[in-house]
C-alpha cells in the first residue's frame, strides 16, 4: 500500500508538471485569500511540451544561421538588402540603427511580414473588407492588386461590444457631432480646446465608473506613458507585473523611479517585494521609499489573464501602496454592468486609487481616461504632460464615447447595453470551450474575450495567419519580440458582434488548419472540462 502511494504521488507529481491548473486557491497562502473570491476564479497555462520547446528552438536556430550567411552575402554584395542600413560614407560612424533588432527584422521578421499591417476599406465590425496584396520580393515590398477580400470575418480587433459601426444609433450622433463642432479642435485643453462635449464626457466616465471624478485624453497609449511620470518621480518605487503594456513599461521609466518586476499575478512575488521595500527601504541610504505604485492590468492582452485584483487590493491595503490599474482592455468587457475588472469581482472603487482605462475597444473609439479621487484629477490637470499639451480628444469621438457608454449604462432607454454585455459573455465561454475541446492549447481566463492560441514554431506563425486568410478568416499572429521566443501565438478577440453562425465557421477554420499544420498540442481532456484534477485523480486511486 505504501508503494503504491508512492506510485500515485509520483503521477501527481508528472501531470502537475506538465499543465498548469490556476483553477486551485489563488497563489497567496493567506488563510482569508479564498475569502477574497465571490465564485471560482479558473485560468490555464498549459506548459509548452517538450518536444514542441525543443523543435522551436532548433527553428529558431537554423532561421539565425541562415541569417548571418544571408548577411555575409549582403556584405559582399551578392544579395541585396533593401532595409535600412548605414551609408558607405558612414561604416566607421557608430551603428544609428539597433544591430539585432535589425537583424531579427532582416532576416526572421521578414519571412512573414505578409501578416501584418494589411490594409482595411471598411469597418473592423464583424465582417471587414481587406485589400488584397501581393509581393514580387519576398515581402520587402507590396503591391495592391485592385481587388478586394469581401466579408472576411474579423477574430482580430478590439471592438468588444460591436460599437465600431458605421449606422446606428452611435455613428448619427458622432455625425451630427462633426456638423456642429467639426473634426478637430486644434488646441489643447488649457487653452480654447475645452469644449463642453469634454466636460460632459468626464462626469459621464466618474459616474459609470463609480469614482469622484476623471480626466479624458486624446491617445490611450499617452494616458499611460505621460500620466505616470506626473504621478511619481526619483525616490519613489513602481512595481510592476512582468507582462504589463509598453505604454506602462515607458511611462514607469520615463518617471526616474525605481522599479522592479514581480511575476505575473503572483502574489507571493508582489508580496516579497513590498515586505522588501517597507524592511530595507532605499538602496545605499535605506531611507523610506517617497511613494509605492503598484502597476497592473485588468485584461492582459497578450495573456488573456484577468489580474487577481482582490489580493492585489488587500496587498496594497496591508502594506500602504498606492494602485494603478490598466482597464483598457476589461472596461466594457468585464462585469454584470461592463464596468471593468472591479465590477467583475464586485469591489469598492475607491480601493483602486488610480483608474486607467482606454476608450478604443470596447466603445469604438479613441483616447483614455484616469479615474479617482477630485484632488487626483485637479493635479493630473497641472501637471500631467499629455493634459498640458497635447490636443484635445476629437469632438465626434467623444460624442461616440457618450453614446456609447449611455447605452452600456442603460441611460439610453433601451437595454442594447445589457444585451451585447450578455452576448459577449456567452461567445467568450462558447469559443473558448470548443477551442478546448478541439486540444488546442489556449491561455487566460474562461472569462477573458482575449483568447491566445498557442503556435509556438516560428514557421507556423505565417502559415497559419495565410491558411486562415484563405478561409476568409482575418487573424492577428503574434511572435518574438511581443512574446517570449518559444510562445508564438494567435491571438483572437471575441466580440458581441459575432454570430453563433460566425464563431462555427471561424471554429471549424481553425480546426482544419489546425490539424493541417498540427496545431492541438494540448494533452487535457477534450470532452469540454478542463481536464483532470490531479486531486481529484489521487482520491479516485485510494486504496
Amino acid at each position: 500500500q505504501t508503494c503504491n502511494r508512492y506510485i500515485y504521488v509520483s503521477i501527481f507529481v508528472f501531470q502537475c508538471r506538465f499543465t498548469s491548473y490556476s483553477s486551485f486557491p489563488p497563489q497567496n497562502h493567506h488563510a482569508s485569500c479564498t475569502l477574497l473570491y465571490k465564485k471560482p476564479f479558473v485560468e490555464s497555462f498549459e506548459e509548452t511540451p517538450l518536444l514542441v520547446a525543443v523543435l522551436t528552438y532548433i527553428g529558431y536556430g537554423i532561421l539565425t544561421i541562415f541569417g548571418y550567411l544571408r548577411d555575409f552575402l549582403r556584405d559582399w554584395k551578392f544579395e541585396k538588402c533593401h532595409l535600412a542600413r548605414e551609408r558607405e560614407e558612414q561604416k566607421d560612424f557608430v551603428p544609428l540603427y539597433q544591430d539585432f533588432e535589425n537583424f531579427y527584422t532582416r532576416n526572421l521578421y521578414m519571412r512573414i511580414r505578409d501578416n501584418w499591417n494589411r490594409p482595411i476599406c471598411s469597418i473592423p465590425g464583424a465582417k471587414m473588407d481587406l485589400v488584397e496584396r501581393v509581393t514580387p520580393d519576398y515581402n520587402w515590398t507590396f503591391e495592391h492588386t485592385g481587388n478586394v477580400l469581401k466579408d472576411v470575418i474579423n477574430m482580430g480587433s478590439y471592438n468588444y461590444l460591436g460599437f465600431a459601426e458605421n449606422t446606428g444609433t452611435c455613428a448619427d450622433a458622432a455625425s451630427e457631432c462633426t456638423v456642429k463642432y467639426g473634426v478637430g479642435v486644434s488646441s489643447t485643453r488649457q487653452e480654447i480646446g475645452n469644449l463642453d462635449k469634454h466636460e460632459e464626457l468626464e462626469k459621464l466616465v466618474a459616474r459609470f465608473l463609480g469614482v469622484e471624478s476623471s480626466m479624458a485624453f486624446g491617445m490611450g497609449f499617452a494616458t499611460n506613458s505621460m500620466n505616470i511620470p506626473a504621478l511619481t518621480g526619483k525616490g519613489c518605487l513602481i512595481l510592476s507585473d512582468e507582462l504589463n503594456h509598453a505604454s506602462l513599461v515607458l511611462g514607469a521609466r520615463l518617471s526616474g523611479s525605481t522599479i522592479r518586476v514581480f511575476k505575473h499575478n503572483n502574489m507571493q512575488s508582489l508580496e516579497k517585494l513590498l515586505r522588501d521595500a517597507i524592511v530595507h527601504g532605499q538602496p545605499r541610504t535605506h531611507r523610506p521609499w517617497k511613494k509605492i505604485l503598484v502597476l497592473v492590468e485588468g485584461i492582459y492582452s497578450m495573456e488573456g489573464s484577468i489580474v487577481r485584483l482582490p489580493e492585489v487590493i488587500a496587498l496594497k491595503k496591508k502594506y500602504k501602496a498606492y494602485l494603478y490599474l490598466d482597464e483598457a482592455h476589461s472596461i466594457g468587457a468585464l462585469g454584470p454592468r461592463g464596468r471593468g475588472v472591479v465590477d467583475y469581482f464586485g469591489l469598492d472603487p475607491s480601493d483602486v486609487d488610480i483608474m486607467m482605462g482606454t476608450f478604443t475597444k470596447s466603445f469604438g473609439a479613441a483616447g483614455g481616461y484616469i479615474g479617482g479621487k477630485k484632488e487626483l484629477i485637479d493635479y493630473l490637470c497641472l501637471h500631467s504632460h499629455s493634459a498640458v499639451h497635447a490636443t484635445s480628444m476629437s469632438p465626434p469621438i467623444t460624442q461616440q464615447i457618450i453614446t456609447s457608454m449611455k447605452c452600456i449604462m442603460g441611460e439610453d432607454g433601451t437595454t442594447l447595453g445589457q444585451e451585447r454585455l450578455c452576448q459577449l459573455s456567452e461567445n467568450t465561454t462558447y469559443f473558448r470551450r470548443r477551442l478546448h475541446e478541439m486540444g488546442f492549447i489556449i491561455y487566460g481566463n474562461n472569462d477573458s474575450p482575449v483568447v491566445p492560441l498557442m503556435l509556438y514554431m516560428p514557421a507556423k506563425i505565417g502559415a497559419f495567419g495565410r491558411e486562415m486568410l484563405k478561409r476568409n478568416i482575418g487573424t492577428v499572429v503574434v511572435g518574438f519580440p511581443a512574446t517570449p521566443i518559444i510562445e508564438s501565438r494567435a491571438r483572437f478577440c471575441v466580440s458581441a458582434a459575432h454570430t453563433r453562425e460566425m464563431l462555427d465557421k471561424a471554429l471549424n477554420a481553425i480546426s482544419e488548419v489546425g490539424d493541417l499544420l498540427q496545431l492541438k498540442y494540448s494533452r487535457k481532456n477534450r470532452n469540454g472540462s478542463e481536464g483532470t484534477d490531479c486531486f481529484s485523480f489521487l482520491e479516485s486511486h485510494q486504496d
